[in-house]
């Protein structure tokens, strides 16, 4: 156990100097910095408060308040040899118990003996001094800096470490003392330094507390959050100066907060004819090249304005505009040639194009894909009820959904796939359904992204997912451990969320079986195995969500182990059972039908049967069968209509009926006709709740 101590505290600041690191990688890596430091801190006993990260493209740091000077003293017992071994005859300590007392650091008259299970053994109450903070901090914070995960690490100089980048100078201060350590060729000390261009060279950090407002004087804001807010300050500020606003777009704000120690906004205008381009391939080429920040006026259209965040001001900040114009003058230049280029032909004659792109070496051409995907979106329109109008505008957005692919803006900017498709589409003449499908049958392009919103966009969606996952599961490209080199599980839980959201209605094991058939056309024995494994790699990815929702593990287990097959229907009962769980008598019942559950399991050459009631023998039996008939009618219209709190509330109210058979009758009779007749009857109480959940996997 520990003991409480009066420690004293100091404050803990780490701040590792580096050549500029991409953007991408500083939240992650000051992420994994703090939750690295915390837990080893506590692994060695160190009390902490609160950490506080900092980041820029040219250092990563984190300040730990309240660590204390000393690790926490620890008090544990200590078991040594039997007391029988210990002690001779004449009760002379023997060389056992001369060597555990040495071993202890305690006097041999202060050694206990200790009454166990085994018998009498020595003991020792044994305390551990806690060492002071700073020195195990020497190992801690190198082993903390070098562990920090980058998606691309670097070695420079001859040197046996590796970094996102070259470290340049390593900061570490316990309260006003320096905490030394070496890294490659630099050793820690209190140095760090500024602003690369406007206030280089090293500066001396004396203290912990003024940290960001010495770096805040040497022209760095070192708080992500304040850069934040002083880069969004600055490109309003500009898009105001000419009667504009910045198009809003976070994502962006936090990568050129990454990019810049301390923003410097500036505007930037391009020739009026580029407006001809769609604003999609404006908006991207600014963005995702240059990351320059649209401009929209008061109706919501692009102006032909730009905004550039710099790191540095320079003298002449209108020589910079014209820089960054000739650069994104340029990319444009390209794209509207690109764009005129592209729809010169019609989106048809590029689908045909297809048939020379490989989608994958073991599946074919995305000509064959789009096929497939036509195919098996018509099934799903057909299977959900749709109309005959719905089946073919999915199968003609299929025929389209993948023809911008060989377009040259989407060569140019793949991020456009889909909106060239939709943006094409429309120029042809295509209805606003199938064009809007187009680009919606991506989606969701990430976890927690935007859904389709259209019935022919959600059923394209599945269809090209589930055509990639029944392929690549038919050509063994499964997904194991870490390893999902084709994105499965991520288009796994897209097709689950766009079934969930928009309430999709079908058999979704009968939808697998299609799917893998069109790879697997003479072999029904492989369509088989492989539909039952994508059914389970599907079934896994609807437990994660429902978990992901808080559900129970549990009631999750309980309902998907029985079926999964009508996803929304899936999750009704989720919710169902979940509900009824809470009910303070959920308990009781749950262990009356747990019991009907294993009896039934557990009874050997048992073969379910019609019960006779001519058998019964009990009033018990006859209660419970009648009840039962009133309920099993209830349970079905309930299902039928979908309402599943209700037919577990029908269902709940056997209990007492059950109960009472239970205390009236053997069920294992000897008589074998009574046997199989009560084991039928409580077979028929059984499938009732089995059409819902199996409630032997529920917690009670």
């Amino acid at each position: 156990m520990d003991i409480t101590e009066n420690i004293k505290t100091r404050s803990l600041l780490l701040e590792i100097g580096t050549e500029e690191i991409p953007a991408g990688y500083i939240g992650p890596a000051l992420k994994a910095l703090s939750s690295t430091l915390l837990k080893r801190l506590e692994d060695v006993r160190i009390e902490h408060g609160k950490a506080r990260t900092f980041g820029t493209p040219m250092r990563l740091a984190i300040q730990v308040m309240e660590v204390a000077e000393k690790q926490t003293s620890l008090s544990k017992e200590v078991t040594g040899p039997p007391e029988k071994v210990s002690f001779d005859e004449d009760g002379k300590p023997t060389m056992a118990a001369v060597k555990f007392a040495e071993k202890v650091g305690i006097p041999l008259k202060k050694i206990k003996i200790k009454e166990t299970k085994k018998g009498a053994y020595l003991s020792a109450d044994v305390t551990e001094k806690g060492i002071a903070a700073k020195k195990l901090l020497k190992n801690i914070l190198p082993e903390v800096i070098l562990s920090l995960p980058f998606p691309k690490t670097m070695r420079w100089s001859d040197l046996d470490i590796s970094f996102a980048r070259p470290i340049h100078s390593i900061l570490a201060l316990f309260g006003k003392d320096i905490i030394s350590f070496p890294m490659g060729d630099l050793k820690s000390g209190r140095k760090t330094f500024g602003h690369r261009f406007m206030r280089p060279g090293k500066m001396v950090v004396s203290d912990i507390r003024t940290y960001c407002d010495s770096l805040r004087e040497a022209s760095v804001i070192a708080d992500i959050e304040e850069r934040k807010k002083r880069v969004l300050e600055e490109i309003e500020k500009v898009a105001k100066e000419f009667g504009g606003s910045v198009l809003p777009d976070e994502e962006l704000v936090d990568i050129v907060t990454n990019l810049v120690e301390l923003p410097f906004a500036i505007a930037g205008n391009f020739d009026d004819k580029f407006l001809e381009l769609p604003e999609e391939v404006l908006i991207t080429a600014m963005r995702e090249h240059q990351k320059y920040f649209a401009v929209i006026n008061k109706d919501g259209s692009l102006m032909p304005w730009f905004i550039a965040v710099n790191n540095t001001r320079a003298k002449d900040m209108d020589l910079v505009a014209k820089g960054h114009g000739r650069v994104l003058r340029a990319r444009l230049e390209d794209a509207i040639f690109f764009f005129r280029n592209d729809i010169k032909e019609s989106l048809e004659n590029m689908s045909e194009k297809l048939k020379g792109v490989l989608f994958q070496a073991k599946l074919g051409s995305m000509h064959e894909k789009i096929v497939r995907v036509s195919e098996i979106g018509k099934y799903i329109a057909t299977e959900m009820g749709g109309s005959e109008e719905l089946a073919e505008d999915v199968q003609r957005a299929a025929q389209l959904c993948k023809a911008d692919l060989v377009s040259q803006v989407v060569v140019e900017f793949p991020k456009l796939q889909g909106v060239m498709g939709r943006i094409y589409a429309a120029k042809d003449g295509e209805t606003e359904q199938v064009s809007t499908a187009i680009e919606e049958h991506y989606r969701p392009v990430r976890s927690g992204g935007e859904l389709p919103e259209t019935d022919i966009g959600s059923v394209l969606s599945i269809a090209d997912k589930m055509d990639s996952i029944c392929g690549c599961f038919s050509a063994g490209f499964v997904p194991t451990g870490a390893a999902d080199p084709y994105a499965l599980r991520r288009q796994g839980i897209g097709i689950v969320q766009i079934m969930h959201n928009r309430k999709l209605k079908f058999s979704l094991s009968s939808l697998i079986e299609k799917s893998v058939s069109l790879f697997e056309k003479s072999d029904a024995e492989r369509v088989s195995e492989i539909s039952g494994d994508v059914y389970n790699f599907l079934s896994s990815r609807i437990s994660h969500l429902m978990a992901e929702e808080g559900f129970s593990k549990d009631v999750i287990s309980a309902v998907t182990s029985v079926s999964v097959d009508c996803l929304p229907d899936a999750w009704e009962k989720v919710k169902a059972l979940e509900k009824l769980k809470n009910e303070p008598d959920f308990e009781p019942l749950a262990i009356s039908f747990k019991r009907v559950a294993n009896i039934i399991k557990k009874a050997k050459g048992y073969s379910a049967g019609r019960v006779d009631k001519t058998l019964f023998q009990e009033e018990s039996e006859e209660n419970l069968y009648s009840d039962l008939e009133d309920v099993t009618r209830h349970v079905s219209e309930n299902l039928e209509s979908g309402h599943f709190s209700q037919a577990l509330y029908d269902i709940a109210s056997l209990k007492n009926s059950v109960d009472t058979f239970f205390d009236d009758v053997l069920v294992m009779d000897d008589n074998i006709k009574i046997r199989n007749n009560r084991l039928s009857l409580l077979g028929e109480v059984a499938s009732l709740f089995e059409n819902i959940a199996d409630f032997s996997m529920i917690s009670t």
